[in-house]
Protein backbone atom coordinates (compact mmCIF):
# COMPACT_ATOMS: atom_id res chain seq x y z
CA UNK A 1 0.00 0.00 0.00
CA UNK A 2 2.95 2.25 -0.51
CA UNK A 3 1.93 5.90 -0.70
CA UNK A 4 -1.79 5.25 -0.20
CA UNK A 5 -3.41 6.90 2.79
CA UNK A 6 -5.88 4.59 4.49
CA UNK A 7 -8.33 7.08 6.05
CA UNK A 8 -9.74 10.20 4.41
CA UNK A 9 -10.97 11.94 7.57
CA UNK A 10 -8.61 10.80 10.34
CA UNK A 11 -6.91 14.18 10.84
CA UNK A 12 -10.25 16.00 11.10
CA UNK A 13 -11.77 13.40 13.44
CA UNK A 14 -8.64 13.00 15.61
CA UNK A 15 -6.80 16.33 15.51
CA UNK A 16 -4.57 15.49 18.52
CA UNK A 17 -3.42 12.12 17.20
CA UNK A 18 0.39 11.96 17.56
CA UNK A 19 2.12 12.12 14.17
CA UNK A 20 3.91 8.79 14.61
CA UNK A 21 0.57 7.05 15.19
CA UNK A 22 -1.06 8.96 12.34
CA UNK A 23 1.67 7.87 9.94
CA UNK A 24 1.65 4.22 10.98
CA UNK A 25 -2.15 4.03 10.83
CA UNK A 26 -2.29 5.79 7.46
CA UNK A 27 0.36 3.46 6.03
CA UNK A 28 -1.66 0.44 7.28
CA UNK A 29 1.06 -0.74 9.68
CA UNK A 30 -1.17 -0.26 12.74
CA UNK A 31 -4.95 -0.49 13.01
CA UNK A 32 -7.37 1.80 14.85
CA UNK A 33 -10.82 0.80 16.06
CA UNK A 34 -13.49 2.31 18.27
CA UNK A 35 -14.22 0.74 21.63
CA UNK A 36 -17.56 -0.87 22.40
CA UNK A 37 -18.25 0.97 25.65
CA UNK A 38 -21.50 -0.93 26.23
CA UNK A 39 -20.00 -4.40 26.60
CA UNK A 40 -19.30 -5.99 29.96
CA UNK A 41 -15.69 -6.70 29.03
CA UNK A 42 -15.07 -2.96 28.57
CA UNK A 43 -16.64 -2.16 31.93
CA UNK A 44 -14.49 -4.81 33.62
CA UNK A 45 -11.37 -3.41 31.93
CA UNK A 46 -12.24 0.08 33.26
CA UNK A 47 -12.30 -1.30 36.80
CA UNK A 48 -8.73 -2.59 36.34
CA UNK A 49 -7.52 0.45 34.36
CA UNK A 50 -9.70 3.48 35.24
CA UNK A 51 -8.08 5.65 32.52
CA UNK A 52 -9.88 3.53 29.92
CA UNK A 53 -13.10 5.31 30.85
CA UNK A 54 -11.73 8.29 28.87
CA UNK A 55 -10.77 6.19 25.83
CA UNK A 56 -12.81 5.98 22.63
CA UNK A 57 -10.28 4.33 20.29
CA UNK A 58 -7.50 1.77 20.47
CA UNK A 59 -4.46 1.39 18.22
CA UNK A 60 -2.94 -2.05 17.81
CA UNK A 61 -1.09 -4.27 15.37
CA UNK A 62 -3.42 -6.22 13.12
CA UNK A 63 -0.47 -8.44 12.21
CA UNK A 64 0.10 -9.80 15.73
CA UNK A 65 -1.18 -13.35 16.05
CA UNK A 66 -2.87 -14.62 19.21
CA UNK A 67 0.21 -16.62 20.27
CA UNK A 68 2.24 -13.39 20.52
CA UNK A 69 -0.57 -11.21 21.83
CA UNK A 70 1.09 -10.86 25.25
CA UNK A 71 4.03 -9.00 23.68
CA UNK A 72 1.85 -6.30 22.17
CA UNK A 73 1.10 -2.87 23.60
CA UNK A 74 -2.31 -1.29 23.01
CA UNK A 75 -2.54 2.50 22.80
CA UNK A 76 -5.85 3.95 23.92
CA UNK A 77 -6.95 7.33 22.57
CA UNK A 78 -9.52 9.91 23.59
CA UNK A 79 -12.24 11.17 21.25
CA UNK A 80 -9.86 13.87 19.91
CA UNK A 81 -6.98 11.43 19.32
CA UNK A 82 -4.90 12.35 22.35
CA UNK A 83 -3.26 9.45 24.18
CA UNK A 84 -5.10 8.26 27.28
CA UNK A 85 -2.96 5.28 28.27
CA UNK A 86 -1.29 2.15 26.99
CA UNK A 87 -1.85 -1.38 28.23
CA UNK A 88 0.24 -4.48 27.70
CA UNK A 89 -1.25 -7.47 25.92
CA UNK A 90 -0.24 -9.46 29.00
CA UNK A 91 -2.83 -7.54 31.00
CA UNK A 92 -5.66 -7.34 28.48
CA UNK A 93 -7.19 -8.86 25.37
CA UNK A 94 -8.98 -6.74 22.78
CA UNK A 95 -11.30 -9.54 21.70
CA UNK A 96 -14.87 -8.39 22.34
CA UNK A 97 -13.91 -4.75 22.98
CA UNK A 98 -13.79 -3.47 19.41
CA UNK A 99 -16.50 -1.75 17.40
CA UNK A 100 -16.62 -0.29 13.90
CA UNK A 101 -14.98 3.09 13.60
CA UNK A 102 -16.45 6.28 12.18
CA UNK A 103 -13.31 6.91 10.14
CA UNK A 104 -13.79 6.79 6.37
CA UNK A 105 -11.47 4.89 4.06
CA UNK A 106 -9.87 7.01 1.36
CA UNK A 107 -10.94 6.36 -2.23
CA UNK A 108 -7.40 5.23 -3.13
CA UNK A 109 -7.39 2.71 -0.27
CA UNK A 110 -10.80 1.34 -1.23
CA UNK A 111 -9.67 1.02 -4.85
CA UNK A 112 -6.57 -0.88 -3.74
CA UNK A 113 -8.77 -3.37 -1.86
CA UNK A 114 -10.76 -4.11 -4.99
CA UNK A 115 -7.59 -4.90 -6.95
CA UNK A 116 -6.36 -7.51 -4.45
Amino acid sequence: MSGILKYANIEEMLPNLPKVLLNTIQSDVLEIKSLDKTCGKYMDACKKTPELDNADFVVYSKYMDKANHKYEKFIFLAKDGSEVCDVSGQNMELYGLLACTSLSFSQAYEASLVKT
